[in-house]
């Protein structure tokens, strides 16, 4: 099956910062490695309430799961060979064009520096699902991106119980929202392999970190809009939060 050939394991990896006066620093790495201590630290006080390591790596790891995960689900679009596959690749646009934003407007108000392009190992998923044809792209896409939602899923769990930050909460209510959905199109496929997929959860390969982080922007490099296919529609537009605020999103006009 495509999900062990991809190496789909661990998804993000944590790990230092540092606060700049320009932004808040890039991380090294990103998820799991990083120390219940480490994640905890206070980098920043901004208005919205206090910001952790955790907090920083969770914005990031949004970003970085839709720079992969949205062009995953245009494939679907392509390359899908039954209804319930294409219809998991609309869910994938959808989502993450619109958390995209959400994350975007996160980011910059928070001053958290993004990336524009997914990690090696993100992108070689994309790299998988291009190859593939047929009935093993249908169960790569389900199985590989079952993988992915369901370790990112518990990481939103521990953010959203944890931060103190009102920005960060509101975009991890919103993320709850968008992998759930996406865990439960991608099991309407059909092809989920749950015994494996459970073990790729819990025992991802160990990786190294420069397989793990997306590579930061160059300096002065504006974040990109992830760009969903032509006449595609939000369903929502995400605006800026206040503190205190409930939502960051509102109906489309």
């Amino acid at each position: 099956m495509g999900i062990s050939r991809s190496a789909a394991g661990t998804l993000f990896v944590g790990g230092a910062l540092a606060l700049t006066m320009a932004a808040i620093a890039y991380p090294t790495m990103l998820g799991f490695q990083t120390t219940a201590s480490q994640s905890s630290r206070v980098i920043a006080n901004p208005p919205s309430g206090p910001l952790t390591e955790a907090d920083r790596d969770f914005v990031v790891k949004v970003r970085a799961a839709g720079l992969w995960e949205l062009p995953a689900g245009e494939l679907a679009l392509s390359k899908g060979t039954t209804e319930a596959v294409r219809t998991a690749g609309q869910h994938l646009v959808n989502g993450h064009a619109t958390l995209d934003e959400a994350d975007r407007r996160v980011a910059q108000q928070l001053n958290i520096a993004l990336p524009n392009q997914a990690s090696p190992q993100q992108q070689g998923f994309v790299s998988t699902l291009k190859s593939d044809k047929g009935k093993q792209f249908d169960s790569d896409l389900a199985n590989i991106l079952r993988v992915t939602h369901g370790q990112i899923f518990s990481t939103i769990a521990k953010i959203r119980a944890n931060t103190e930050n009102t920005l960060v909460r509101q975009l991890a209510n919103q993320a709850n929202i968008t992998v759930l959905d996406h865990i439960t199109i991608l099991e309407a496929t059909g092809l989920v392999n749950f015994n494996q997929v459970l073990f790729q959860e819990t025992t991802p390969p160990k990786l190294p970190s420069d397989q793990l982080t997306p590579p930061p922007a160059q300096p002065g490099t504006a974040v990109q809009p992830l760009t969903p296919p032509p006449g595609f529609t939000p369903p929502a537009t995400v605006v800026p939060a206040t503190p205190g605020a409930g939502d960051i999103t509102k109906p489309a006009s």
